[in-house]
């Protein structure tokens, strides 16, 4: 089955480009039980949410796909995860500099 081209397409997790079956499990894990339910959602939180919930840290390509997918879901197009990796890693370095100023303080 091919994956959806836009949003209103999707019927499962799975329908969403970037997302597999390991994947689609993740989704409930964070308390996200239909697909519409990405849309409006903080990647950023809903990757913290799943390393909460899985206890372990994961890979950074998730938060890059929860991103992908949020996105997806918003209106956006079908771009693959990697597309967002550049600003996963811009992100975390403002942040990590906003830390730094505020230990200055």
């Amino acid at each position: 089955m091919p994956k959806a081209s836009r949003a209103s397409q999707v019927r499962t997790f799975t329908d969403i480009p970037n997302i597999g079956k390991a994947m689609a499990k993740d989704f409930p894990l964070i308390g996200i039980m239909e697909p519409e339910e990405i849309a409006g959602q903080d990647p950023y939180d809903m990757y913290e949410r799943l390393c909460t919930a899985t206890n372990a840290r994961q890979d950074p390509c998730v938060l890059d796909t929860f991103i992908a997918v949020v996105r997806f879901m918003e209106g956006g197009p079908a771009l693959p995860w990697w597309h967002y990796t550049e600003e996963r890693k811009a992100r975390r370095t403002r942040n990590d500099r906003a830390s730094s100023s505020e230990m200055d303080l």
